[in-house]
């Protein structure tokens, strides 16, 4: 599953999802959470389900984030959506690993109950939204079997410290944020699971996009939320290797493959060592391609 684009959906709009659907995203993220009012919970449900039913005719994985577990909401978006078709979930507002096995314990029922098989839907966290998480950003390794991706968010915390602003006046995050970010990427990477950056939030600020998210991806990320079908081109592009970074990937792989003994090789006159497999590793799950 390619995770470098992951655009958000509002869970109530046709027209949004259809237009969403040639963006060119990896990921669709049905959002039954921030995007849709309280009265429409149920009308957004109804609507996702039969996007879901609909998977097999569309080209990206499509997810869905959920209501927090606090709100009493999450096993009744759960009970409509898991569905054969789900890819995965995004879960919001997650304070530590205990969160996610409450939602996986879910899955496991419901899934068996849509006879998919067990551990077919995957679960994204976004784990920097409330204080508490971030004491447990550590708690996440090793990883529970379905967490595959987390994110980071700015907004809730901000909201839950009382913060009068989250960025500096030339758009940079301050620092509590800056933090959170920090801390994201590291626990996604103790936990060997795709980190990915947060939305952009002015979509029609293009160039201040692409030099966001390059320097995204050279800290470490492998992918960002996008909010606006806009987005999708300029996030696909920043995050894909280059041909010439796949195929030196595709090199440093095949040569400690075949001398799996080794801990360092040299290729082409230059020295190679396991750090430098594992960023191969890297570039190529970047690619979607793990040969």
């Amino acid at each position: 599953m390619r995770l470098r684009s992951l655009l958000f959906v509002p869970g109530d709009s046709e027209k949004k999802f259809v237009r969403a659907c040639t963006s060119g995203a990896d990921v669709l993220i049905l959002d039954l959470e921030d995007a849709v009012a309280p009265s429409m919970k149920d009308a957004a449900r109804a609507l996702v389900a039969g996007w879901i039913d609909r998977a097999d005719e569309v080209s990206p994985a499509l997810f869905v984030r959920v209501n927090p577990l606090d709100t009493g909401l999450t096993e009744g978006d759960l009970a409509a959506v898991v569905r054969p078709g789900l890819a995965g979930i995004l879960a919001p507002k997650v304070n530590g690993t205990q969160d996610v096995a409450a939602l996986a314990a879910l899955l496991d029922r419901l899934e068996a109950d849509a006879s998919m098989a067990a551990g077919s839907v995957r679960i994204m966290i976004v784990a920097t939204e409330t204080p508490l998480a971030m004491f447990h950003l550590g708690s996440y390794t090793p990883p529970h079997p379905r967490l595959v991706a987390m994110t980071w968010g700015a907004e809730d915390l901000a909201a839950a410290l009382g913060a009068t602003a989250n960025k500096e006046a030339d758009g940079a995050w301050t620092f509590p944020y800056q933090v959170a970010r920090a801390q994201c990427l590291f626990a996604a990477g103790a936990a060997e699971v795709f980190p990915v950056d947060t939305l952009y939030a002015d979509f029609r600020d293009t160039a201040g996009l692409e030099t966001d998210c390059r320097r995204a991806r050279r800290d470490g990320f492998l992918g960002r939320i996008a909010i606006h079908p806009d987005q999708v081109e300029t996030i696909n592009r920043c995050f894909s290797p280059s041909d010439e970074d796949i195929a030196e990937a595709r090199k440093i792989a095949a040569a400690f493959a075949a001398q799996p003994e080794l801990g360092t090789i040299g290729i082409d006159g230059k020295m190679y060592d396991i750090p430098h497999l594992k960023a191969a590793h890297k570039v190529l799950a970047a690619a979607g391609d793990r040969a």
